[in-house]
């Protein structure tokens, strides 16, 4: 792993994710959780302190202080969202907070996350993606391949909302909109998501 990767990237995506209006987006979802909850790309533990109830090393680590100080029971699975390590129907709640922009695969993440989900399970997300202007657009597929390699693998446009479709959910509630900032990588996802019918 490059220098970068080891030290650099972790603390800008735990310095990123932590800015008031990602943490403001959290409050809103992440509450909301019930019953054995598996957050999909914990990071470096920003939802800790929201709950009522990561594949990274670097973001473990940097997430330490966070579980130490966490009302809530945490267990790490150090491993990828397309191979969750636990056995079906075994979770409540599935949390992905922006996540689905950086997984390689997110279907097969959406598929695993189905896979654990008991019956009356829900997907809570909170995700950045494609925005709904062209001209956004077309800035987020230009910048993509330099984005992806510099913010730890994270795509601008992703369809959000196909992604949860096309990896076996049917979207209960969508919040849509601009956060602020930098456009193309502020178009924001924020809903509850449950397994579709077979």
């Amino acid at each position: 792993m490059s220098l970068y990767g080891r030290y650099v990237l972790p603390r800008r995506l735990h310095f990123v994710c932590g800015r008031r209006l990602a943490l403001a987006e959290r409050e809103r979802i992440v509450p909301r959780a019930r019953g054995r909850v598996l957050e999909i790309g914990f990071g470096s533990g920003h939802n800790l302190p929201l709950y009522d109830l990561e594949p990274s090393e670097e973001m473990w680590a940097l997430a330490r202080p966070a579980v130490a100080r966490a009302r809530v029971t945490v267990e790490g699975i150090v491993g990828a969202a397309e191979e969750v390590p636990l056995a079906a129907a075994s979770v409540d709640t599935v949390v992905s907070t922006f996540t689905l922009c950086t997984v390689g695969d997110p279907l097969a993440a959406l598929a695993e996350a189905r896979r654990v989900l008991r019956p009356g399970g829900q997907l809570l997300f909170c995700e950045h993606g494609e925005a709904p202007d062209e001209a956004v657009r077309r800035w987020q597929r230009r910048l993509d391949p330099l984005w992806s390699p510099l913010a730890g693998g994270c795509h601008l446009g992703r369809p959000v909302p196909a992604l949860l479709t096309a990896g076996g959910f049917r979207v209960g509630e969508l919040a849509a909109r601009y956060l602020g900032g930098f456009r193309p990588a502020s178009f924001h996802y924020l809903g509850v998501a449950v397994p579709a019918e077979p």
